[in-house]
């Protein structure tokens, strides 16, 4: 497959992503919705979830990006190989995530991996992150109670501030004493992980749980 050629940055406050996503039928995309759901926001290429639907097909997969090209080759891959378990969405998660959250089987979503989003430097652009305390918030409210948020980024201040961000939430808890993770908790490193490793340079990384009972 010949790879996809997209921009590297796209500002989601443009115009043309503030217009929330027609949600899919998730019985037409996945073969079984009784599994748990891990979801990865801002999959880019989805090589991380394409790997992680083939060693774990106990759960379902799903990957949003706001590159829409990128979704397109990602799903023509998952269904060249046949995963059931597997699913691409494109969308401006910060526009449509409730929506998406709240379609989904109730209960079901355990996992959320948040790894290596556009860090947009300059302090104007501190809006187009990823993480902002809206996402916390619906992540708060739709995470099963046993379910899990990872967080990794190559750029300490983004990685704080997203770990900030969660620790302020009153209802997540981080999940170690110490202020990053030595390790991935996912057996499948991503393209940028492996980058960033492959130039010494270091990942700093988050979990975080839900409170029992939330407060």
């Amino acid at each position: 497959m010949a790879r996809v050629r997209v921009r590297q940055h796209v500002n989601p406050l443009s115009y043309k992503y503030r217009t929330p996503i027609a949600i899919p039928d998730w019985n037409q995309v996945y073969q079984d919705l009784t599994l748990p759901i891990h979801l990865d926001i801002g999959c880019a290429r989805g090589r991380f979830l394409t790997r992680m639907a083939g060693l774990y097909p106990e759960i379902n997969f799903l990957g949003s990006e706001i590159r829409e090209a990128l979704v397109i080759e990602a799903n023509e891959e998952k269904d060249r190989l046949g995963y059931t378990n597997l699913y691409f969405l494109f969308c401006n998660i910060n526009v449509s995530l409730e929506d998406l959250l709240e379609s989904l089987p109730e209960g079901k979503l355990k996992q959320v991996s948040i790894q290596f989003p556009d860090p947009w430097f300059k302090h104007r652009h501190s809006k187009r992150r990823v993480v902002q305390p809206e996402l916390v918030n619906s992540l708060a409210r739709y995470l099963a109670p046993d379910g899990i948020v990872f967080l990794q980024s190559d750029v300490e201040a983004i990685a704080r501030e997203m770990t900030d961000r969660f620790a302020e939430n009153p209802h997540f808890i981080r999940q170690h004493e110490s202020q990053w993770l030595a390790e991935n908790i996912f057996p499948v490193p991503t393209e940028r992980e492996i980058a960033t490793y492959n130039k010494g340079e270091n990942v700093y990384r988050s979990l975080f749980g839900l409170k029992n009972p939330r407060e």
